[in-house]
């Protein structure tokens, strides 16, 4: 296992940093200190030969700090506009860091809108790479002044895995203000173990996580469990680490072993897949039977009208739907080829009475293959498989 995640260090090209406002934040607002010590760790992981993203949190500590707030706001109006005024600091700030290593820095402003919509996607990941082409350090927020959403729950961890996904990365590190995973929390229970290694998600696994939250009102360890199911289920490997301690990217990438290992799938997953699978949002639900699981589980096929047994909610042609089993566990994503309406029309249904019922038949498949992404474990992928054998 540990050969894996040296094998895993070694082979990394393009690699993505997250910082968390755990790390970054000190009493007053931000950690100059810190923000110092991560651009100097990035600029010399970009002398080996790396390219390296950050994505950072930190805005709303450093407007805190710049305005002279006593605390965080508690009004999402206060919060956005305390985010706007820290954003310009903390990519000063970057700015300034980065500097001394003859290293320039561009800052980019992302929403999941951004990431949802195919067009604005792909032309963030084409300035993206055009950046990095540059030798230019992305330095990525979620835009707090228009997204509601990432001031309520803070989930930068959720947007550095969409990032990961974007660009192709080959690893994606998270740096924590704990040493990473660990079976309770660590700060209120001295028998804690640290997890160097997670191959599965097991539901003791996401209860663990779930009991150390972020002091900062963040998502805490288990939003970094949900960011490790996405990267790792398409084949990047993840590791939280301690971002307080001294040098810890050079250490990971110098196979010291700090913080926690996700294991990736051995396969990695086409970029566009990844897009459906982990950057839209579903619009609604399909329920399939065991035939049709096992069909798109182990035989790679076409999700047809036949093995759909009731839908869930209103969505047009083309929409980002999950399927699902009758006993809601959720399989994965694709893209639909009727609205909900004409597949309710069609449900249990062979191919060849579509144009019956509806009058034409556009097309076989109600999600086909290409367009039909499995986020299912792998476990459950084999339980819900062998449910029809």
């Amino acid at each position: 296992m540990e050969t894996s995640r040296k094998t895993s260090f070694d082979n990394a090209k393009r690699v993505i940093v997250k910082v968390g406002s755990n790390v970054l934040t000190e009493d007053n607002g931000l950690n100059l200190n810190v923000v110092r010590s991560i651009s100097r760790q990035i600029c010399r992981l970009i002398d080996r030969g790396l390219e390296v993203i950050l994505v950072t949190s930190g805005a709303m500590s450093a407007g805190i700090r710049k305005i002279g707030l006593s605390r965080r706001p508690d009004e999402i109006p206060r919060r956005q506009a305390v985010s706007a005024v820290g954003q310009a600091s903390l990519i000063m700030e970057y700015e300034n860091a980065f500097e001394r290593y003859g290293t320039k820095v561009a800052q980019i402003l992302l929403t999941s809108e951004d990431l949802s919509n195919r067009k604005r996607y792909l032309n963030a990941r084409n300035t993206l790479n055009t950046l990095l082409a540059w030798q230019v350090v992305p330095v990525i927020n979620e835009n707090d002044t228009v997204t509601i959403e990432s001031i309520k729950f803070g989930d930068n961890d959720n947007l550095a895995a969409m990032i990961t996904l974007l660009l192709d990365a080959d690893i994606l590190i998270i740096l924590s203000d704990i040493d990473g995973l660990f079976t309770k929390d660590p700060r209120t229970h001295t028998e804690a173990e640290l997890i160097p290694m997670v191959t599965a998600f097991r539901k003791n696994l996401e209860k663990s996580a779930s009991a150390i939250p972020g002091s900062l009102g963040t998502g805490g360890m288990l939003s970094k469990i949900k960011a490790a199911k996405k990267v790792t289920a398409a084949g990047v490997p993840m590791v939280v680490a301690n971002g307080n301690i001294p040098d810890i990217l050079e250490k990971l990438f110098n196979a010291e072993s700090f913080g926690t290992f996700f294991m990736p799938q051995s396969e990695r997953l086409a970029s566009r897949k990844c897009w459906i699978g982990y950057s839209l949002k579903p619009e609604g639900g399909i329920i399939i039977d065991g035939g049709a699981a096992t069909a798109v589980l182990k035989r790679g096929k076409s999700l047809l009208a036949s093995g759909v047994v009731g839908v869930e909610g209103d969505f047009g042609q083309g929409a980002p739907v999950e399927f699902k089993t009758i006993n809601n566990d959720v399989l994965g994503t694709g893209l639909v080829n009727y609205s909900s309406g004409d597949i309710r029309k069609i449900m249990g249904l062979q191919s060849q009475k579509i144009s019956e019922k509806l009058g034409q038949k556009p097309y076989d498949e109600v999600i086909h293959r290409d367009n039909l992404v499995i986020t299912a474990e792998k476990d459950k992928r084999h339980q819900e498989a062998s449910h029809d054998d």
